[in-house]
């Protein structure tokens, strides 16, 4: 997940400050994107080719190159998670017609932008000669590219793209957490037949989810990454059971939702949907990044799939279970039956030993862009690491017990985080990578299109945002 200079993506160094940047050509897998020291344009322009006609996918060098069909499986594994789960919900808020045509737009939409990041990604690699970069380091190149006011923005562009990118992961973990601590309650409440409160569950996982979090090599995770992906494919296989188990029927069911509950739907699909922070790391260490795009490139047909099981199990889960479908569909499933309570026990661990991955991204950014380079060097950097590692878990925890409600929390950093990430901010990119090379009706098409982009992600981060955070005071205060 970094680039700090070592082979494994998974480590953070002890001496994270004083290690020098490699200045070869070596690039390993990040499952999100970072920026930090990584983005400076100084960085940017130490790796400088000789060829006048500069490629840069024929210049990178990776050492573990994935292949079209392994990249397309990273793919789905990044957008198939608790978002899917929390999908029947989100069909709950807009209706089952607006729901999937919406669905469908949203994920043609957040398949354009990718596809305008991937691009201004190679543009600009191109004009500055390096082989690769990532998504802060995109930004700033792309404002520095840009007209006046944005290039006196870039130097800042990418800790803002970083503080998104931060925010956003911490707010999976919280919804991580809630996931987990529900479902345990649910299957407690069923075997006891009581009712325990889900903070309790909470505090019972606390530890656990610290220790995991403190383990610094991720190769140690991912064997449990593995078994973590194939309990999921077989329970959503058991999900597909309880839904058709039983003709669907739309009698009861809302076609269309009120429109106040929209930007709840709107945030859920972002949740769900946009894998932004794989996308430049997948393609980056791709063995044919060309394939990458194109009409039926990896990116289009993994991005049709999700769309289609996005659609299929939001549509025939609300259309199963109508206005009374949870935050989770898991928790909609029978209370008593031993099939339906071993598919919440294997969801909630599946997610919990996957939280290390999930915080990890966190845990880079903060330790190696933030923290340890104002420590500079000491001997007890190794207990601050951990300390930095137990703080941000002890944030999702505490955030998770203030507002233990799946369904808004999802909206929320959907909102939030992701109208920015995958539909603002790759519009502004595209906007001033291009600033000087159109002309005529192509720039009046460059600058219409992205400031629609724009304007749409600016209003479902604060009309999305704003709703969810209202939701959350009522809910709180009934």
């Amino acid at each position: 997940m970094s680039k700090n200079g070592h082979s494994n993506a998974g480590f953070v160094g002890d001496h994270a400050d004083s290690v020098q940047k490699p200045t070869g050509k070596s690039y390993s897998l990040e499952l999100a994107e970072k920026g930090g020291s990584h983005s400076n344009s100084s960085t940017n322009k130490a790796i400088v080719a000789k060829d006048p006609d500069y490629n840069p996918y024929q210049n990178r060098d990776v050492e573990h190159p994935t292949t079209n069909s392994e990249t397309l499986f990273h793919l789905l594994k990044g957008s198939l998670g608790t978002g899917i789960l929390a999908m029947p919900n989100a069909f709950r808020n807009s209706g089952y017609i607006t729901g999937s045509i919406g669905t469908i737009v949203i994920g043609f939409i957040c398949t354009y932008c990718i596809h305008q990041l991937v691009k201004a990604e190679y543009e600009l690699c191109r004009r500055k000669k390096i082989p690769s970069m990532n998504y802060p380091a995109v930004a700033e190149t792309a404002l520095g590219e840009g007209p006046g006011f944005f290039r006196a923005c870039a130097p800042y562009i990418g800790t803002v793209v970083n503080t998104f990118l931060l925010i956003y992961q911490l707010g999976t973990c919280c919804v991580y957490v809630v996931f987990v601590a529900s479902n345990i309650k649910a299957i407690v409440d069923a075997v006891g037949d009581t009712n325990v409160d889900v903070r309790l569950c909470m505090i019972i996982i606390l530890l656990p989810l610290i220790l995991i979090n403190w383990v610094r090599n991720l190769k140690y995770l991912a064997p449990f990454s593995t078994l973590a992906n194939a309990i999921t494919m077989v329970s959503f296989g058991i999900i597909c059971y309880y839904i058709f188990r039983e003709p669907v029927s739309t009698e009861g069911k809302d076609a269309f939702g009120k429109p106040e509950n929209f930007p709840l739907f709107f945030g859920t699909v972002l949740f769900a949907l946009e894998a932004i922070g794989v996308i430049l790391p997948l393609e980056n260490e791709m063995k044919t990044p060309q394939k990458f795009g194109g009409n039926c490139g990896v990116l289009n047909v993994s991005m049709i799939l999700i769309v289609f099981l996005y659609v299929g199990m939001g549509l025939f889960g609300y259309l199963n279970y109508g206005n009374s479908v949870l935050g989770s569909i898991t928790l909609n499933m029978p209370e008593h039956e031993l099939l339906s309570q071993c598919v919440k026990g294997m969801l909630a661990f599946a997610i919990y030993i996957t939280h290390g991955l999930a915080c990890y991204v966190a845990i880079d950014i903060t330790w190696n862009d933030y923290v340890a380079k104002r420590l500079g060097p000491q001997r007890n950097k190794l207990f601050w690491e951990y300390a930095v590692r137990t703080i941000l878990v002890l944030m999702t925890f505490l955030l998770a017990v203030a507002i233990p409600n799946l369904e808004l929390f999802i909206s929320l950093f959907g909102a939030l985080c992701l109208s920015a990430l995958g539909l603002a901010f790759p519009a502004l990119i595209q906007i001033c990578t291009h600033w000087y090379e159109t002309k005529g009706l192509r720039k009046v098409w460059l600058l219409l299109s992205n400031f629609v982009l724009i304007i749409v992600g600016i209003l479902g981060l604060v009309i999305g945002t704003y709703t969810s955070l209202r939701e959350i005071v009522l809910t709180f205060s009934e």
